[in-house]
């Protein structure tokens, strides 16, 4: 069994549940990944690093505040939503994803944890009418696609540090795709807070609303 180790070593002050609920993670989605693949079998052992530290790296630009509410588009399997829901369980987190197969695992793993802050949807974010305090992804499209899906979803009040608005993941040169998209956009580089050769070009795209 591969150990999440990698997760407390970078979050240190959590409860006995939160610990026993990473620690579930590992076998639950070896168990659905091998029955619906939405993680790359190859990198099932590096799902720690991978998938979760990766998702909570949301956590370290923005710590959610309890009531919030926040979108997370595209979730797959369910990240960044289901570490995030884990870290933060007085925030409310809605998982949306248009393969259903994909929303029968977070549905699953959800449960099974125990998550009562999470509530999943078989659904394009277009269609969703509800309003949030962030919306949040991993590289799901290009920026200037995605944007059109989520705008008018933002709830008025800004509770939190900062303002309600776009936390996106992803990796690479982000230069032109930012420019394309015409959209004010923060970059905040995950090396900063990860030592890991993986978070190198990795990146938490900040657009406030």
């Amino acid at each position: 069994m591969v150990k999440p180790d990698i997760i407390f070593k970078y979050f240190k002050d959590l409860t006995p549940t939160q610990v026993e609920q990473f620690e579930q993670l590992f076998d639950l989605y070896s168990l659905w990944n091998s029955q619906i693949n939405v993680i790359s079998r190859k990198d099932i052992e590096e799902l720690y690093e991978r998938h979760i530290l990766h998702s909570l790296g949301v956590a370290k630009f923005c710590t959610f505040k309890p009531g919030e509410k926040v979108l997370d588009v595209g979730t797959g399997g369910g990240f960044p939503g289901i570490p995030l829901a884990i870290l933060f369980p007085e925030t409310e987190f809605h998982l949306v994803d248009s393969i259903g197969k994909k929303i029968k695992v977070v549905t699953e793993v959800a449960a099974a944890l125990g998550l009562k802050n999470v509530k999943a949807s078989h659904s394009r974010a277009e269609q969703i009418t509800d309003k949030y305090n962030f919306v949040v992804s991993r590289a799901v499209t290009r920026l200037g696609d995605f944007y059109p899906w989520v705008r008018g979803k933002f709830a008025k009040e800004n509770i939190n540090a900062i303002r309600n608005g776009i936390l996106y993941l992803k990796g690479g040169d982000l230069t032109e795709e930012i420019k394309e998209s015409k959209l004010k956009a923060e970059l905040y580089p995950l090396s900063a807070y990860f030592e890991e050769d993986f978070f190198e070009t990795k990146y938490v795209v900040y657009i406030p609303q």
